[in-house]
């Protein structure tokens, strides 16, 4: 519905976008429903969504915009739900396009999330309302159209106030963009004047003068802070196939050294560290991993150690990379620890600053495009001094080292990852590259020169010329020279001096005693000898070189010059004449010329005496030297070899040493900020919790505490490093202290209740051990959660557990009432009349005695005693026998019993020995164990009752009802009654399981003088 939706609020033509249309001004292009639409070669192409990833189709479409039209895109978010559009901004941004989102003037969008996320990434270079839009966008357009006329007309020369510029933001924020390429420095600079509504480049730089903070906001503007998780995906694999280089020959005492340069907000560093990681997980003995992530921009440098993502800029990771290395808060995702703490996060200048040093990767991808030729000419010698032999340079798509052929060789040509090459000489290096403090030597951009008095305005122009001609006077008419550092290596040649010097056999190197031409080698060796030694200017006049079969007289001058404590000497080569030759086929030499070859001869003689006085001197200067320092020779020459080499890298390296430590100081304090921050957090959380806490280490001292402790133990804060042991406790717990060590040593949680003030107050004490990050145990943290209104619950419950029972029993005499008023005015049903009473009346003792017993451990010998009682006490005393072990039901187990003894009861009184004076009654029972299981045994045996006579031995009797007893126990026991009549009386036996129906005397819980109280016991009576 959207084309016709928009159709109603313009005039221009409204099309749905199809494959391959071409893309005209005055139309406006809608995306079809489900799919995604990309911009190529200025036409429109649509395909079906596929994936997941294709519902992000803002930031797909933006981003193809900016691969296509570069720094003529233009992004504007308006009203919308959600974060679509985020990434795509940073793309447009990245290429140098322009970007909008609404904004407020009082006309707020109505749906604020698309417009809001947008301006949040902070590449937004203009929030207005939709109004506002049109006029910047044509003063936009206007302003290219200008600022490119201008850009053909300058002919590529970068105007004063451009210079001026560069100067303000080195002289205000130390950092230099003059080597940055123009017309990137330039679009910048025009999305300010957009903002500031400044119509050209001279009124910019005023407003730069006078505004001490725009400088900051054009620093943030020039920023290219543009990246994400894992860019160009292929590269990334093409990197990984050659990571393993990087940990052959390294054990676990090593590291993998990386440097991340323009790092931004840090996501291709940790997407590094996650794929260094993985590979390090799959070696057996992997090195440490050590990530130097660096930039300009501290706002990114923040974010990056913080390592909080959005979700939408997680779409690049790969599931299980975001499942192992990232974890959820919120709405966003954070990098974990483990990730966190491979990378260390500095503002560090790839152009100011010196670089880090023995690493083995590099990656700098994506900055070198926006620097100039000359600047990046230095940066790759910077990069192969930093990388190790056999390093890795990862390089972005755009960018190559096509110059610098000589120290990179490629791994991957399409991929831009290059290999370090091990050179015989090391290449010159190039930092640092601005200048250094007053009085010291400039390595910036060649010699400086000093403005000459009146210049004026034209001072810079003048220079530029003065220089121009000096150069080219000193290449067509001065003499040759060159320059020596102590060692006699030459460090600079100028123009022709092939004349006096030529390459020595052997492999290359810059000696210059060794390169010196027939007949000037010892004069240059014992000239430079005399220079050092003495520090003056050493001059040889008339010297003749052997050039080309001929012979060239020159003067010979070596001059030392210091500067910032270093000497260096100036060889400077002064031709006197021409070059002689000998010519052979000439007559026999006149007079004259016997005169002129007798001076020459006197003349070379007198020079032969003077170098052979120098020589002698010289050796015997060196003879003293050689005597006394020969043993010391001898005995060191080895170490002074193995040393030599490690001398010289560490000159070098001791100032990236330094940086590296400041990077690690920067990094350590922010660490320290953020640990206390936690302890403030840790600080406020002990103090609001009402859970009393101990933390203890392994001698159980004190490390911390809550203040709830306070209530248990008499704890003030000097008590922290001491003994909780000396610490008097409220607690009724004598074995605290075993308890504790118990969780130390075997590193089990225990929980247990416990009591203070006399069994006032009830915890729940819960002993764990505590453990650091490598699950060592270091000691054990102790909670008391008082459950005093709980226990307070249980004893409450019990109380109407018991009332509950009384009225139960309430009830069933009262049944009992009824049913015996019903029996004595009925005529009928005699049987029932004589035996459902009693059979109720004996019930409910059963459920008395259980109840008193808290439905838990009925003793059998209450059971007897309870049915019995009329015929053991007073004067209708029978001749009872008990016998047996203290034996305890559970509560079915006893109602099923005190049922049985009923009904022996009932037939031992009418018929049975209670009924005769003579009668006697043996009960016993005891557990035992038969062939499959123990068995609970109770025998009844009857003596001399009135129903036991010989004719009746094995006749029932009739008031004995042995199928309901048996009925009850099967049902609920699993056991069984069997009766039998012999001549002397009658006997019963009954058997059941003691596994299910009785309590072991060593667990059996026992009532204690008070209600509901219970103790454990091994033995004993109620």
């Amino acid at each position: 519905m959207l084309g016709t939706v928009i159709s109603r609020w313009t005039e221009m033509q409204v099309i749905v976008a199809k494959e391959g249309q071409s893309v005209l001004q005055n139309k406006i292009y809608v995306i079809p429903p489900d799919t995604v639409m990309t911009i190529g070669g200025g036409r429109l192409h649509v395909r079906r969504r596929t994936s997941p990833k294709d519902t992000l189709t803002v930031d797909t479409f933006l981003a193809s915009l900016a691969r296509d039209q570069g720094e003529n895109a233009v992004c504007i978010v308006l009203s919308g739900t959600g974060a679509d559009g985020s990434i795509g901004i940073k793309a447009i941004k990245e290429y140098g396009g322009l970007t909008f989102s609404q904004g407020s003037d009082g006309t707020e969008a109505r749906f604020k999330e698309m417009p809001a996320n947008a301006a949040a990434t902070g590449l937004v270079d203009l929030v207005l309302p939709v109004q506002d839009m049109p006029r910047r966008l044509i003063d936009f357009a206007n302003r290219q159209l200008e600022l490119d006329e201008r850009h053909k007309a300058s002919g590529e020369r970068p105007s004063p106030a451009l210079r001026t510029l560069y100067t303000l933001l080195r002289t205000r924020l130390g950092h230099d963009f003059s080597r940055y390429k123009d017309r990137t420095f330039l679009r910048r600079v025009q999305r300010r004047m957009q903002v500031l509504q400044v119509s050209s480049l001279d009124d910019y730089t005023e407003r730069l003068k006078a505004d001490t903070n725009e400088a900051g906001q054009l620093f943030r503007d020039l920023l290219i802070g543009v990246t994400n998780f894992f860019r160009d995906r292929d590269a990334f694999t093409a990197l990984e196939t050659h990571l393993p280089r990087l940990f052959e020959g390294k054990g676990a005492d090593e590291f993998v050294r990386v440097w991340v340069t323009g790092c931004a907000t840090g996501e291709e560093a940790y997407s590094l560290a996650m794929v260094l990681r993985e590979h390090a997980d799959a070696t057996a003995s992997a090195p440490k991993i050590q990530i130097f992530a660096t930039d300009i921009d501290e706002n990114a440098l923040a974010i990056a150690r913080t390592g909080i993502y959005p979700e939408s800029v997680l779409s690049d990771v790969p599931p299980a990379r975001l499942k192992r290395f990232f974890f959820r808060e919120g709405t966003s995702y954070r990098v974990v620890k483990e990730i966190r703490d491979l990378c260390v996060f500095s503002s560090h200048s790839l152009i100011r600053d010196p670089p880090f040093s023995r690493l083995d990767l590099i990656s700098c991808r994506n900055l070198l495009i926006y620097l100039n030729t000359d600047l990046q000419t230095q940066v790759i010698p910077l990069f192969h001094y930093a990388l190790r032999p056999g390093g890795i340079l990862f390089l972005g798509t755009s960018e190559n080292v096509s110059r610098h052929g000589d120290l990179f060789s490629a791994l991957d040509k399409r991929w831009r990852v290059f290999e370090r090459l091990n050179l015989v000489t090391r290449p010159e290096m190039p930092f640092p590259m601005l200048a250094r403090s007053a009085g010291g030597l400039r390595a910036d951009r060649g010699p400086t020169f000093y403005p000459i008095s009146g210049a004026g305005e034209s001072g810079p122009t003048l220079q530029m010329v003065l220089r121009q001609i000096a150069t080219t006077v000193q290449e067509h008419y001065g003499p040759g020279y060159v320059v020596a550092n102590k060692a006699g290596e030459v460090v600079y040649y100028s123009g022709r001096t092939g004349k006096y010097l030529e390459a020595a056999e052997g492999p290359p190197n810059r000696d210059l005693v060794s390169m010196a031409r027939k007949g000037l080698r010892l004069d240059l060796r014992a000239a430079l000898h005399r220079a050092r030694e003495s520090g003056e200017t050493v001059a040889h006049e008339r010297l003749s070189v052997q050039i080309d079969g001929g012979s060239q007289l020159i003067k010979l001058v070596v001059q030392p010059v210091s500067d910032s404590g270093e000497t260096l000497y100036l060889i400077v080569f002064t031709d006197l004449g021409q070059i002689t030759h000998r010519d052979d086929s000439e007559d026999e030499p006149g007079k004259d010329d016997r005169d002129n070859t007798v001076q020459q001869l006197e003349r070379e003689l007198q020079l032969t005496r003077e170098r052979l006085q120098t020589t002698v001197e010289e050796f015997d200067t060196s003879s003293e030297e050689l005597k006394s320092s020969n043993e010391e020779l001898l005995s060191v020459n080895e170490e002074l070899q193995s040393a030599n080499e490690e001398l010289e890298t560490s000159k070098e390296e001791i100032q990236s040493i330094n940086e590296e430590l400041q990077t690690v100081n920067a990094e350590i304090s922010n660490k320290v900020e953020e640990l206390d921050r936690a302890n403030v957090d840790l600080k406020n959380l002990f103090e609001s919790t009402q859970v009393a806490t101990i933390m203890l280490d392994n001698n159980l001292t004190i490390r911390s505490f809550t203040p709830a402790v306070g209530a248990i133990f008499n704890l003030i804060p000097s008590d922290r490093g001491r003994p909780l042991t000396d610490i008097v406790s409220r607690l009724d717990q004598p074995n605290l202290e075993r308890d504790i060590r118990t969780v130390i040593s075997r590193g089990e949680v225990i929980e247990k209740r416990a009591t203070s003030d006399g069994g006032k107050v009830h915890y729940l004490m819960r002993i764990i051990p505590f453990r650091t990050s490598d699950n060592k145990i270091k000691g054990a943290l102790v909670t008391f959660v008082d459950i005093s209104n709980v226990t307070q619950a249980e004893e409450h419950e019990k109380i109407l557990v018991s009332e509950l029972n009384h009225r139960v029993k309430n009830v069933l005499d009262s049944v009992i009432s009824i049913v015996g008023n019903t029996l004595k005015r009925s005529d009928s049903l005699e049987t029932f009349s004589q035996n459902a009473p009693d059979r109720l009346a004996a019930l409910a003792r059963t459920h008395d005695i259980v109840s008193r017993h808290n439905w838990t451990s009925v003793p059998i010998r209450d059971l007897m005693l309870a049915e019995l009682a009329p015929y053991v006490r007073g004067a209708a005393r029978k001749n009872v026998t008990l016998k047996g072990g203290d034996v305890s039901l559970v509560s079915h187990a006893a109602l099923a019993i005190g049922a049985a003894i009923h009904e022996l009861v009932r037939r031992a009184a009418k018929v049975g020995s209670l009924s005769t004076p003579g009668g006697s009654l043996s009960i016993r029972w005891a557990v035992g164990n038969t062939a499959f299981e123990s068995m609970l045994e109770l025998r009844w045996i009857e003596k001399n009752g009135k129903a036991e006579t010989a004719k009746k031995a094995k006749a029932p009797s009739p008031d004995f009802n042995i199928d309901l007893i048996n009925q009850r126990l099967r049902t609920e026991t699993g056991g069984e009654a069997q009766v039998e009549n012999t001549r002397t009386g009658f006997r019963c036996t009954i058997m059941l399981p003691a596994a299910r129906n009785t309590i072991p005397a060593q667990i059996r819980p026992r009532r204690s003088q008070k209600r509901g109280q219970l103790k454990v016991t091994r033995r004993g009576r109620r």
